[in-house]
């Protein structure tokens, strides 16, 4: 008997998950995933640093030769297992399970200091209508934050008021949308957000566009070095762009697939989540760049001067900018605003990734699944995230948590489905039933070749880098960064491992029927795709040849 099979004593029950209402609210919430912080404050100095407008084909090429594919790959195995990350990934093969917990645990990590970040734009939007930063904001930032940095930074528990206020907020408003489910509270929050969201950003970028020295941001950005082509780690960096940026390989379009109705086109959805993720980051670099050419022109500088990303460009950079320019008020509340909504429903999605595990594994219902999951997580978020080492602390987590994290979870998953497990053929059949956009062999070579090929280049450089660097990373102390960084790292593995050893009570998820009763498909035989037969009217209903 299948290992995922239900107790022959009684018939299995169905698991009651939750769902989309329909392919409209599933992609709001994936959109509302993929555009996140990352769009905003990582993508406008990428491209700058990597070719200018010549970046823009290395990105096309890495969006439909690893990003898009793997945004299937993760929509084929959640949407015909129809579970979180770790139900999904056992149903599979039994013995993949331990994927599936890897995922959550990136997942928890990256929840715990994202929770800070949003709490800083929160507060800022605030500090936007008086400007309360002055004429110094790299020192506001500072004073505000009271972030130990570099050499001091260390283990400490002071409490920064503000921050801890913002953070508890922020934790408050994550639990009453996650209580509400997937619909009623991911979906709703989306449908609402996203669209205010690009709403805000458009006048930001009109508002942008007319500023002194616009013109040379934009300019500065756009315009193509094509000898950067030639270097390898320009297209490395693109493929880095889409893997952060797409939320791919870390539960979250997996877990969002296993809400979908059955008859759903997962492959039409995935190019429009795509092209949408991908529309938005040009937008947020042509925004951004155009204040920063408005900063360069106003302090007297060359634009290579002011370019920067992350918490330097959103906390430093843009306060700067918004003290200097016409209407800066304007300018603040539409740009941190925006890193609100887009912080927000990405939070959503990756504290989802948590609780779908919870609820499967022990059967709970939604409500009880995120108090178990999200006031541990915020109680831990404050305690360590509202204090003086918030900042470095976020710092090391998000380097390790997304290059040893995101990335080698990406490269062993795709290693194992191609070359393992050999399940690609039953993925792609699974793709193409209901699909718009057909899958061929071309996917197969993505995913299997590669999608393997840039993940593997990507994690060697990144370690060559990290450990010929003349300084630790951040320059913070080296107990600190193995701590927090390469010891969580490895952690993570290995508690991984630890939970998919751990039997699965009766009560779970994983020996019901799916939410709509009917038996979920058995686990994928090796080399071997789906037999079309006239009689299945859903993928879920079509089994290899050899069933």
């Amino acid at each position: 008997m299948s290992a995922t099979s239900p107790s022959p004593a009684a018939p299995a029950s169905s698991a009651d998950r939750g769902a989309f209402s329909g392919r409209t609210a599933f992609i709001f919430a994936a959109i509302g995933s993929a555009v996140g912080l990352g769009n905003i404050w990582r993508f406008p100095a990428v491209a700058y640093e990597n070719g200018g407008g010549a970046f823009i084909l290395p990105y096309l090429v890495a969006l439909l030769s690893a990003g898009i594919p793997l945004l299937f790959l993760d929509y084929a195995i959640g949407h015909r297992w129809r579970g979180s990350a770790p139900m999904a990934w056992r149903r599979f093969r039994r013995w993949t399970e331990f994927i599936g917990w890897w995922q959550v645990l990136i997942a928890l990590i990256i929840a715990l200091y994202y929770a800070l970040i949003l709490a800083w734009a929160t507060n800022y939007t605030i500090f936007s209508f008086d400007q309360r930063w002055g004429d110094d904001a790299a020192g506001f930032f500072g004073e505000y934050t009271q972030a130990l940095g570099g050499a001091d930074a260390t283990i400490s528990f002071d409490i920064v008021p503000a921050v801890l206020i913002s953070m508890i907020v922020v934790w408050l408003a994550v639990i009453v949308v996650m209580s509400l489910g997937v619909q009623k509270g991911i979906s709703a929050s989306s449908v609402v957000f996203i669209p205010l969201l690009v709403i805000m950003f458009v006048i930001l970028v009109v508002r942008a566009l007319f500023l002194p020295g616009a013109i040379d941001g934009l300019d500065a950005l756009f315009k193509p070095n094509w000898e950067a082509l030639l270097d390898a780690k320009v297209w490395i960096a693109a493929y880095g762009q889409i893997f952060f940026s797409l939320s791919v390989a870390f539960g979250i379009m997996l877990t969002y697939s296993s809400y979908l109705k059955k008859k759903t086109d997962l492959t039409g959805s995935g190019l429009v989540v795509g092209f949408a993720n991908s529309s938005f980051e040009i937008l947020a670099g042509i925004g951004v760049f155009s204040a920063l050419g408005f900063m360069a022109q106003a302090q007297g500088v060359a634009i290579d001067e002011v370019v920067t990303d992350g918490v330097g460009l959103a906390f430093i950079a843009f306060p700067t900018i918004i003290s200097e320019a016409p209407a800066g008020a304007v300018i603040g509340v539409l740009f941190f605003g925006s890193l609100v909504l887009a912080g927000f429903t990405s939070l959503i999605s990756i504290v989802e990734v948590v609780i779908a595990a919870i609820q499967d594994k022990f059967g709970f219902a939604r409500i009880p699944a995120t108090l178990w999951v999200c006031i541990p997580l915020a109680v831990v978020s404050t305690a360590l995230f509202s204090t003086t080492m918030g900042l470095p602390l976020l710092d090391v987590l998000d380097k390790w948590a997304n290059e040893y994290g995101i990335v080698a979870a990406a490269l062993v998953s795709t290693i194992i489905v191609t070359y393992v497990v050999r399940g690609l053929p039953t993925l792609r059949d699974h793709l193409n039933v209901k699909g718009t956009f057909p899958i061929r062999t071309w996917w197969i070579v993505c995913v299997g070749g590669i999608a393997p090929i840039v993940l593997g280049a990507s994690l060697v450089l990144s370690t060559i880098d990290l450990l010929t660097a003349p300084t630790t990373y951040g320059e913070y102390p080296g107990w600190f960064v193995f701590v927090f960084g390469w010891l969580m790292a490895i952690g993570l593995v290995v508690v991984a491992i630890g939970l998919s050893l751990i039997p699965w009570p009766a009560r779970s998820n994983l020996f019901k029927d799916d939410s709509d009763g009917d038996p979920v498909a058995p686990e994928v035989v090796a080399g071997k795709g789906l037999v079309s037969t006239p009689e299945a009217t859903t993928p879920h209903e079509l089994r290899s040849a050899q069933w």
